[in-house]
Order: C-alpha cells, then sequence, then structure tokens
C-alpha cells in the first residue's frame, strides 16, 4: 500500500479524533444528542460564552460531525447523524470502564444512587408495554419537543412540585433524563419518594433508548 495514502488516510480520521479531544466540544455533543440547539442555547447550558460556543460547534461543523442550518437570524446546530452520538456513547462508556477517576467522580456525585434502584431499558420496554408504570420525562420541554420516549409525560424538573398532583399514586413512576450521568432525574426520583410516591429512575437516557431502536415520539406535551 502506498505509503502517502496511508499517511493521508490517517490525518483525515485524525480530523475526527482532534474535534472530539476536548471536554467542551464532548459536552456539546452530548447536548445535541437531546435534539438541534441555537448557539445561544449551547453557550447557556454549557456555560460558555457565546463566541467560545460558535468556535466550537465549528470546529465540530469542520470534522463533519454536525450540521447547521440558518432560521432567521439564529443559526442552528444539530448532529449529523445517529452514528454521531453512537460515536459519543461509546467513547464515554469506554473512558469510564478504564478511567478509574471516572467512576469515583461519578460514585461521589450519585452517592446512594444504588437506592434509587434504577431501571434497565429492556425492563422499562417491558413493563411499559404491561401499562404498568407513568414515565416521565424531567428534561426541559424543548427537549421533550425534539424527541422523547413514546408515552412518556412531560414535566421538566422545575415544574415537578407544582404539578406532582396530576401522577398517579397506585403506579410507580418512573423519570428520565439526558442519560447516565444527567442529576435531573436522580432529584426528581428523590422529590417524588419523599411526597410518598414509588418512584425509580431510568438507567441511562433518551439517547441509548433511541439508539436502541425503542419506540419514540417527537412534538410538544
Amino acid at each position: 500500500m502506498n505509503g502517502g495514502f496511508k499517511d493521508t488516510l490517517y490525518e483525515q480520521v485524525a480530523r475526527t479524533g482532534h474535534a472530539l479531544g476536548n471536554g467542551h466540544r464532548l459536552e456539546i455533543l452530548d447536548l445535541l444528542c437531546q435534539g438541534e440547539r441555537s448557539v445561544e442555547a449551547v453557550a447557556t447550558q454549557s456555560r460558555l460564552s457565546v463566541a467560545s460556543a460558535s468556535q466550537h460547534l465549528q470546529v465540530l461543523h469542520r470534522a463533519r460531525l454536525v450540521e447547521r442550518r440558518k432560521v432567521a437570524t439564529q443559526v442552528l446546530y444539530r448532529l449529523a447523524e445517529p452514528g454521531v452520538a453512537q460515536l459519543w456513547i461509546s467513547l464515554r462508556d469506554l473512558a469510564a470502564g478504564r478511567l478509574p477517576e471516572i467512576p469515583a467522580l461519578v460514585a461521589s456525585e450519585f452517592e446512594g444512587e444504588e437506592s434509587l434502584e434504577p431501571v434497565s431499558l429492556e425492563e422499562l420496554e417491558k413493563r411499559l408495554a404491561h401499562g404498568e408504570v407513568t414515565l416521565v420525562d424531567v428534561r426541559p420541554r424543548l427537549e421533550f419537543a425534539a424527541g422523547h420516549v413514546a408515552g412518556a409525560v412531560s414535566i421538566p424538573l422545575d415544574e415537578l412540585e407544582e404539578r406532582i398532583g396530576s401522577l398517579r399514586r397506585d403506579r410507580e413512576v418512573v423519570a428520565y433524563c439526558r442519560g447516565p450521568y444527567c442529576v435531573f432525574s436522580r432529584d426528581a426520583v428523590a422529590k417524588l419518594r419523599r411526597r410518598g410516591f414509588s418512584a425509580r429512575r431510568m438507567a441511562l437516557g433518551y439517547p441509548e433508548w433511541k439508539l436502541a431502536g425503542g419506540p419514540v415520539e417527537e412534538g410538544a406535551a
């Protein structure tokens, strides 16, 4: 095989590696797994300036990991394809399995998590099919509208206290959010249990459910 060809090939592949080699850009990909976002929304949710968020998004765009479109004065970004979400999740899980610092960090943040008895995707799918649980999506409304687990009810975490009376007490409540490291569902379950509900959290999040082929819907509640 021609050496020049191989050098060029690996350099092109390295463009993807370069785009992934920054913590802020990985967080942005994680956010975009939930749905399309404006530059301003990415900046706010990743705690970056608009200028910095825009620069990171441009790097991801040049690597063809995200696509963009303009609506009026806003530039909206989305993942280029489902494979990008799978790439991020695979990288995240590989790092968690190889780097002991990550499980230690997660354990300190999710102390007592085992008491919440996370529900696996397989168990949740079976229980939903039998109508045994109320599934609550505690992500922001825009993320729910962009895509959610079929049959889920949208109750963003900051609305849970005022809407908790709308939930049936004779069925277990399962809350889910962005993924295994998202604290929204953990906090929701804690609130529900304090109010006397039987509640658990989904072990993973909406992106993992979708990639696993679980039924999904789009549109506002």
